[in-house]
């Protein structure tokens, strides 16, 4: 077993560039499946769970060019839609908790999305039953195969309804909102999440040409398009990371 010495009493000094949020990446990643054009991404964070994530989509199909430190670009407009019932993307996707938001955007575009049921951190409770509500008020029906663990959703067109959310889920929200932008009419949430990750979804939705309203609230309105466009889109530092820092200069000062 390794062995950590720290040696105290020394001030700190320097600068960082912290990275992007890691919950805001695996939101604005799976977005990119909701259209066939380019979508370029900056300030993407280098880390395992998004590294995950990004090998998922380029096992769906998705194009992606490294642009950059960070900066990589995505289109979505060859999908293996097989690859989603494989033995390799069960396992996959098992492995990640953010795989569950890949479900939405396949169900927009192409009528059915599936997902094994995800693994990923364990840190309190943290079921789906908003997501696979929310897809059911849409339209689409849901079925789970419990031998295999491994949830499938699927309709012939989504339409806009009304939903109260039983919790103001960050990804539940995210999951409802991407399968909403396409759907045939109007849909409301109410008790949607407002977190600035999700805002800062919301905002690229809109670049891209979806219509949402209410960004920032938690009663979100989005009235479906026929397609979204392509889009550049700049990620947030990831907040927790800041935070750290800041925590560490506070006790150095002390």
């Amino acid at each position: 077993m390794g062995t950590f010495k720290i040696e105290g009493g020394h001030s700190l000094s320097g600068e960082i560039t912290p990275q992007g949020a890691k919950n805001e990446a695996l939101q604005i990643l799976c977005a990119v499946l909701l259209t066939s054009e380019k979508v370029t991404i900056h300030n993407i964070p280098d880390i395992v769970d998004v590294n995950k994530l990004i090998s998922l989509l380029e096992d769906l199909g998705v194009k992606i060019q490294k642009k950059g430190k960070g900066s990589y670009t995505f289109k979505a407009d060859d999908i293996n839609l097989d690859y989603l019932q494989s033995d390799q993307f069960k396992q996959d996707g098992r492995g990640l908790r953010g795989s569950i938001m890949l479900v939405d955007p396949l169900l927009a575009r192409f009528g059915k999305g599936y997902i094994p049921k995800p693994g990923g951190d364990k840190i309190g409770r943290r079921r789906l039953d908003t997501h696979f509500e929310g897809f059911i008020k849409l339209g689409a029906k849901f079925r789970y195969n419990r031998e295999e663990y491994f949830y499938g959703v699927e309709a012939k067109e989504l339409k806009g309804t009304y939903m109260l959310l039983d919790e103001a889920s960050v990804t539940g929200t995210a999951n409802i909102l991407m399968a909403a932008v396409l759907a045939k009419g109007q849909t409301t949430i109410y008790n949607a999440a407002c977190e600035p990750y999700l805002q800062q979804l919301c905002k690229m939705l809109n670049r891209m040409g979806a219509k949402i309203y209410g960004v920032g609230s938690n009663l979100l309105v989005i009235d479906g398009v026929e397609s979204l466009g392509g889009t550049e889109h700049t990620m947030l530092p990831d907040m927790i990371e800041i935070g750290s820092w800041i925590g560490l200069g506070r006790y150095d000062q002390k």
